[in-house]
């Protein structure tokens, strides 16, 4: 199993930057209080929260398959579920900036719109890296080894590309109303011990 024991281990490096998306969800400290804003923080934290730990367990369930004893079929289902529950979630997560309506912030309606756009655009991109893994020949080590090292390259594309359109939507009051939620800084927290 030597042959994809370092591709899967790419993977899950690859991976790991994927969970930074989310986090990109928590905001940082602060204090401007405003009512208005503070409830759409709420309902998009709360909304977050649930979305983020199933990436985190995504994330996991990777790295629990790149052992050195893991078969080419395990890796497959492990990364195709994996890939399918990321998609879901940015899906909903993209759904759930969506309900919440624009942010009480200048330029909120432009924010919100490009947040929710960029947060679809990488559920598909999940959704096809599941289509990619799902169609890899697991009888064959070498050929499933390079089908699973273009995946790692993309999915290192993803994890650097991505998250503008939500920091944007993040500035100011808005990252500092949410960071007020808790479930932010649930989700922060946990986050940050995974990083560790």
């Amino acid at each position: 199993m030597e042959g994809t024991n370092p591709v899967n281990k790419k993977l899950a490096a690859a991976l790991s930057g994927g969970a930074v998306l989310v986090l990109a969800l928590t905001g940082c400290g602060g204090d401007d209080s405003s009512e208005e804003l503070d409830a759409w923080a709420k309902e998009v934290c709360d909304s977050v929260q649930p979305q983020a730990a199933k990436i985190r367990s995504a994330n996991a369930a990777i790295q629990k398959e790149t052992s050195d004893n893991s078969t080419p079929e395990e890796v497959q289902k492990a990364d195709s579920k994996a890939f399918q529950d990321m998609s879901d979630a940015y899906k909903a997560i993209g759904a759930a900036v969506n309900k919440a309506g624009a942010p009480d912030v200048e330029d909120g309606e432009k924010k919100q719109k490009d947040a929710v756009k960029e947060l679809n655009g990488i559920s598909a991109s999940y959704a096809s890296l599941r289509k990619q893994v799902d169609g890899l020949d697991t009888d064959d080590q070498a050929e499933f080894a390079d089908g699973l090292k273009d995946i790692a390259a993309e999915l290192d594309e993803l994890s650097k590309s991505g998250n503008n359109a939500l920091s944007a939507l993040e500035e100011g009051d808005v990252g500092q109303a949410m960071a007020r939620q808790p479930s932010c800084q649930t989700a922060t927290a946990s986050a940050g011990a995974t990083k560790s």
